[in-house]
C-alpha cells in the first residue's frame, strides 16, 4: 500500500492505522513519487491527500486511472483523503474507488482500506447534511374545518 501526502502528520496517522493490521505502508510526498512507484512496483493500494503541492489527489487518481486504460499499469485502487463534503464531487468525477472526509479515525481508516483492498468501494457518509422532514401541506377545507 502507498499512501501519499505532503503532510507527514496524515501520512503517519494513516500508516500507523493500517499498521496494526499488519498491512505493509511505503510513504510518498509527491505526485510525481506516486506515479512513479505505480509504474516500478505497483501498490495494491493507493490512499491519496486531496491537496498535495503541484500534483494532488485528483490528479494523481486520473493519471493512473489514464495510465491503465492504455495498459501501461494494472489497476489500482484509490482511496482519497478529503478535507470537507463538497469534495466528494472532486473524488466522484475521478472515479476514485474510495473517499474519506478528515478529521480521520483510525477505525474508519482501516475500514475504508480493507474493503479497497477486498475489492469493494468505500463511500465515507460522514457529514452528511441532515434531512429536512417538512410538515404535509394544509389543504384550504381542512383549514376551514378547524
Amino acid at each position: 500500500m502507498l499512501v501519499a501526502s505532503d503532510t507527514t502528520l496524515v501520512s503517519e496517522n494513516i500508516s500507523a492505522a493500517v499498521r496494526e493490521a499488519g498491512l505493509e505502508v511505503a510513504e510518498a510526498s509527491t505526485g510525481q513519487a506516486v506515479i512513479a512507484a505505480a509504474h516500478a512496483d505497483p501498490p495494491d493500494l493507493v490512499v491519496v491527500d486531496l491537496q498535495m503541492g503541484s500534483m494532488g489527489g485528483m490528479a494523481i487518481c486520473m493519471d493512473l486511472h489514464l495510465d491503465e486504460s492504455w495498459g501501461k499499469i494494472a489497476h489500482i485502487p484509490v482511496l482519497m483523503l478529503l478535507d470537507r463534503r463538497a469534495d466528494v464531487f472532486l473524488a466522484r468525477r475521478c472515479a476514485a474507488e474510495g473517499w474519506l472526509i478528515k478529521p480521520l479515525d483510525a477505525v474508519r481508516v482501516r475500514r475504508a482500506v480493507t474493503t479497497l483492498l477486498e475489492g469493494g468501494a468505500f463511500h465515507d457518509d460522514s457529514y452528511q447534511p441532515l434531512p429536512i422532514r417538512t410538515a404535509p401541506p394544509v389543504r384550504a377545507a381542512d383549514a376551514i374545518a378547524h
